[in-house]
């Protein structure tokens, strides 16, 4: 199987190499606006990836399915351009800037005959995650009464990038809300949210914060928090706590967690924490493009749809806007006013 790769910046690059390392992949073909960056990345990963003259040549070499890892205003139209050519297409979040742009991506990929679409959530690929999901819906923690979400960035983002990165909810924390649905299979109902800048200057210039707690009521009344951050020192931690009346789960309290003890004593041994997502989610980034290929070879059905994305993307707008209005918000509100 021949597999087309859009985009070949930072995450880009991993998943052209974790591509040339799947079962099933016989080639790679990697296209960038930046021609020159896509060849430099060919020649570094060598034998199984080629470098395409731009997206058109990327087409014209015929690939059984495409990965858009490109800029995130390049995701909508690129999704489209997969859809109108038939081809089964993996695409990092978020589908589009904005909701209208999402709607169209949902309605086209809604069509008859239409090729599946996988939308990037990779912790539904992490096995910790995986594991807390199990025991939940086994039974095996009783009712379920308080979720605890975390997402916390070692260092921010270049400062260029704020301004187009959508803000801290829909970058961010849409990765827990996506993650929040998949777990208990329940919709969130309403929310309340607040935000904080604490740091550089340049996240209130682009109309963003750096800090961010959101309250969510989930639609059967369970409870959940949802914070994140870009300035967590410690390193980088992602974790969930899914607590339920006979017993409790925590995805990411490993070896690498940050979370330096004030105690006397700590009964695990701590190694260096992660740096960066890429770090912490790399076994899960191989599984996602796994699955993918078992989807483009028409052995699965996608296992995150345009219509997941929306659904995640309607609780960060919801979040966003109870920051903005220092109120509570319901989510079908957002959903009946911008859908």
């Amino acid at each position: 199987m021949r597999i087309g790769l859009i985009g070949t910046g930072r995450i880009g690059a991993l998943h052209a190499a974790t591509l040339r390392a799947t079962p099933g992949v016989t080639e790679v073909l990697v296209a960038d606006a930046d021609t020159a960056r896509a060849h430099a990345l060919a020649d570094r990963l060598g034998a199984g990836v080629v470098a395409a003259p731009g997206v058109d040549g990327l087409y014209a070499a015929g690939p059984d399915g495409v990965v858009i890892a490109a800029a995130t205003g390049a995701h909508a139209p690129l999704l489209h351009r997969a859809l109108d050519a038939g081809l089964p297409v993996f695409c990092e979040k978020p589908v589009a800037l904005d909701v209208p742009g999402t709607l169209g991506v949902a309605a086209r990929a809604a069509t008859p005959g239409a090729p599946p679409v996988q939308v990037g959530f990779q912790r539904r690929f992490d096995r910790g995650y995986r594991a807390a999901r199990a025991a939940l819906r086994s039974g095996e923690l009783g009712w379920l009464h308080t979720l605890r979400a975390c997402t916390s960035d070692r260092t921010p983002p270049p400062a260029a990038y704020i301004p187009t990165s959508g803000g801290l909810f829909r970058d961010c924390s849409i990765h827990d809300f996506d993650v929040l649905r998949w777990l208990t299979g329940r919709e969130v109902d309403t929310v309340f949210a607040m935000g904080a800048n604490r740091g550089d200057a340049f996240f209130r210039d682009g109309d963003d914060v750096d800090t961010c707690a959101a309250l969510l009521r989930l639609d059967d009344g369970v409870l959940a928090t949802v914070t994140a951050t870009r300035y967590n020192g410690a390193g980088h931690d992602v974790r969930l706590e899914v607590c339920g009346s006979a017993g409790t789960r925590v995805v990411g309290l490993d070896d690498h967690a940050a979370l330096p003890t004030a105690e006397a004593e700590l009964s695990w041994l701590r190694a260096e924490p992660y740096a960066t997502f890429m770090e912490r989610f790399r076994a899960a980034y191989a599984a996602e493009l796994a699955a993918f290929v078992d989807v483009a070879a028409g052995r699965a059905e996608s296992p995150c749809t345009v219509a997941d994305a929306l659904e995640a993307l309607y609780v960060a707008e919801a979040c966003d806007l109870s920051r903005r209005t220092g109120r509570p918000v319901a989510v079908a509100d957002v959903r009946e006013r911008r859908g």
